[in-house]
């Protein structure tokens, strides 16, 4: 399919927004911080499964429809601006408890833990409206009118995830390297404080935007 689009453009596009610091980086850090190399993964595991969703909303031109409407857009916006904000106040509240970041080697902790850290990137993806924006404004300049455009999409999705998990796998590497370093109750508390008013900024900083 790669013949049926420009898709080198698009490539360096999408390889730019990856490694771009945001909520995205903030999150997978994060929780690669606090429970280990495994929940960093699942974490960019649901973040990066969220792109199929946002490919196959702007094939089917449900982006529109959102788009076009001023006030369902409002009301996706505050829902994925007070998720945003929930997450940093979450950090902040474990920046007041002067413990440093535990790595359990538990089953059932790992397994708990696995599913939060999956759906907390699930969720972070699928209610933030910018993705919305930037697949139904950026992928249409690369579908063939000659061919499905639902298949053209989730295909540069694939591409979009395979190239997020492989840079965010990597961050998660170089914060399971300096897990020793992140056990220190100081350094978590910094880590933690500094993460929550990042999340919450940017929350605040969704829900204040025109678009």
């Amino acid at each position: 399919m790669l013949e049926h689009f420009q898709w080198l453009p698009f490539l360096v596009a999408i390889s730019l927004l990856t490694m771009s610091p945001g909520v995205d980086t903030i999150l997978v850090m994060r929780n690669a911080a606090r429970e280990g190399w495994r929940d960093g993964f699942l974490t960019s595991l649901g973040i990066c499964m969220g792109l199929f969703g946002h490919a196959a909303v702007s094939a089917l031109g449900l982006s529109v429809i959102l788009l076009g409407s001023a006030e369902l857009f409002f009301v996706f916006k505050l829902m994925g601006a007070a998720y945003l904000v929930y997450l940093g106040i979450q950090s902040l509240r474990s920046a007041m408890r002067p413990m440093g970041m535990t790595f359990t080697d538990s089953r059932q902790s790992k397994a708990v833990g696995g599913m939060v850290s999956f759906r907390q990137g699930l969720l972070s993806n699928v209610l933030n409206p910018k993705p919305i924006i930037f697949y139904m404004a950026f992928l249409p300049q690369f579908i063939d009118p000659n061919y499905s455009a639902l298949n053209q999409s989730l295909f540069m999705a694939l591409l979009h995830f395979t190239l997020a998990m492989m840079w965010q796998t990597l961050l998660v590497l170089m914060v399971h390297k300096a897990r020793i370093w992140l056990a220190r109750p100081k350094v978590a508390q910094v880590l933690d404080s500094l993460t929550g008013l990042l999340l919450v900024g940017f929350g605040v900083k969704l829900a204040l935007s025109q678009r």
